[in-house]
């Protein structure tokens, strides 16, 4: 691969893990990091104090290079408080029927302030930062470059590449339909954006003129030599960490991914209100009708006491099970080692291809 990218980051190899916000847990990132690629902390959820609290955390881990992962979102949202009523109503019946005693509540603000977030995040000064849902500001993207922190857009189209492009980051990540988690779609309906992987990465090769990072069902390293054949100036992998130990994914969706067949991988709204793909479980076929209309972060909020309660009682059926396209490849082991088996993987297919 191109090492130019890896090489401003400080990093040996041109590997990210994914920013998965609620699953990458300091010791994740550390490990990853400390094994020569880019761990990322998926912030998304996160308080201001927890991203500066975990941030040092992972330096006290080891002092490589990492990254931190943000939504791009509004500090304030609307919410008709009759439909949430309803979608509580119906999500409180659903829980009774499975057994959870547990209830939806009405948080006092429905996610955190992505201005104190992203004010944590400069102050925090990680290697690089990585945006989705929305391109940023161009003062703080400036502040981002006077702090010496890379910027990272992720994109789903070439015009999504072409605004992060034209607004100064330093990289774009093309996150293509097989990506699993929410989708970073910002410009279009995220069902017109659902553009496979590798026929994105060399339309977007050819539309910008910075680094494109490959993310959406690569789970080998075979999987980054094609991403790097296609342009490719490094590959982002999130679905591969999801069984790593030090990952925070609840135990019952680590030992569902194995058996995870390709076609039950699909986009769902309901969970959060936004989409995402992940494994057509339980819940997103009892999807109550009233959350489906709910906008994101309102559902997440509302499902969030749901998906806790479910995570305790090892009921996988019910919770955001979010995976690639290819989740079934899944290598359980430890990050390290898990790092070092793709850059293998990378290198043999690498000298395979050159016969």
């Amino acid at each position: 691969m191109d090492t130019s990218f890896a090489s401003r980051l400080g990093i040996e190899h041109p590997l990210i893990q994914a920013p998965m916000s609620g699953s990458t847990p300091p010791a994740l990132v550390a490990a990853v990091s400390n094994a020569g690629a880019l761990g990322s902390l998926g912030a998304g959820y996160l308080e201001p104090q927890a991203i500066l609290d975990q941030a040092a955390q992972i330096r006290a881990l080891g002092e490589q290079p990492y990254a931190i992962g943000l939504f791009v979102l509004p500090d304030e949202f609307e919410a008709g408080m009759a439909a949430v009523a309803k979608a509580c109503e119906q999500l409180d019946a659903l829980m009774v029927r499975e057994g959870l005693d547990v209830r939806t509540s009405v948080p006092p603000r429905w996610a955190p302030l992505f201005s104190e977030q992203f004010a944590a995040l400069c102050e925090a000064r990680p290697a690089a930062a990585i945006f989705t849902f929305g391109v940023i500001a161009p003062a703080q993207l400036r502040e981002l470059h006077r702090r010496g922190i890379c910027v990272i857009g992720t994109a789903t189209t070439v015009a999504e590449a072409r605004a992060w492009a034209g607004a100064g980051a330093d990289a774009v990540c093309m996150q293509g339909a097989e990506a699993g988690g929410h989708r970073g779609t910002f410009l279009h309906e995220a069902e017109d954006a659902m553009i496979g992987l590798f026929a994105l990465l060399p339309l977007a090769v050819r539309a910008i003129d910075i680094p494109v990072i490959a993310a959406g069902g690569i789970m080998d390293g075979r999987g980054m030599l094609a991403a790097e054949v296609l342009g490719a100036a490094a590959s982002q992998l999130g679905t591969a960490f999801l069984t790593c130990p030090e990952c925070s994914a609840a135990e019952a969706w680590k030992q569902d991914l194995p058996q995870v067949e390709e076609h039950r991988v699909t986009t769902i709204r309901g969970f959060s209100g936004r989409a995402a793909r992940g494994l057509r479980n339980r819940f997103v076929e009892a999807m109550p009708e009233a959350a489906q209309g709910l906008p994101y972060p309102v559902l997440n909020a509302l499902t969030a006491p749901l998906r806790r309660a479910a995570a305790a009682a090892g009921r996988g059926d019910l919770l955001s099970e979010w995976c690639g396209q290819a989740a079934a490849l899944v290598r359980p082991q430890p990050a390290a080692e898990l790092v070092a088996r793709l850059m293998h993987e990378y290198r043999l297919a690498r000298r395979s291809l050159a016969h």
